[in-house]
């Protein structure tokens, strides 16, 4: 099995899929690109993932709570899509892309409901965008799927790729302000 770790959140994955942490030194790029937590490749598709923690109890309060008010009013939805996209170019100019993509946002926190985690799912659909224009010229999908868990949904609907929190006593200093 193996872990990545984000904050104090962990994502345990089985050991038939590739997986690293891209938003890490080696990206190289972060003062002008944006980039995702991780990236997981299986036998069939790429997945891109970005964690947030507004949960985090060693964030301070009143950023954990402008998150999710950002969050739940919609105000995050083009900061994950950003992120989307810039790993996307970064993937498709180090010819990394080789599958079709899928992306995965988990907000790690209960006050997520299931109608706002929808809300969020379809509009990050809609601004991706999934579906590409009208007119059909479009030949390859810029992302075959895309979701927006809590962590129960997460574990739910990705039962192989369990997340879960970290004990305190095992946070790494440097993980302490990650939301």
């Amino acid at each position: 099995m193996q872990v990545l770790r984000e904050g104090n959140l962990e994502l345990y994955l089985p050991d038939d899929v590739q997986a690293k942490k891209f938003d890490d030194s080696t990206h190289g790029l972060s003062h002008c690109m944006k980039a995702v937590d991780f990236i997981v490749e299986t036998s069939d598709k790429i997945v891109f993932i970005e964690f947030k923690d507004p949960d985090n109890q060693h964030a301070p309060l009143k950023e954990r709570k402008d998150f999710l008010e950002k969050l739940m009013g919609g105000k995050k939805d083009d900061h994950f899509v950003r992120k989307y996209r810039d790993t996307f170019i970064y993937q498709w100019a180090a010819r990394a892309l080789t599958k079709p993509i899928e992306y995965y946002v988990l907000v790690a926190t209960s006050q997520l409901d299931a109608a706002m985690l929808l809300a969020r799912t379809e509009e990050l659909k809609r601004k991706l965008p999934l579906e590409g224009p009208k007119s059909g010229v479009w030949q390859r999908q810029i992302a075959a799927g895309c979701g927006v868990f809590n962590i129960e949904t997460w574990n739910e609907h990705l039962g192989k790729w369990k997340v879960s929190r970290v004990s305190k006593e095992n946070i790494d200093e440097k993980d302490r302000d990650e939301t």
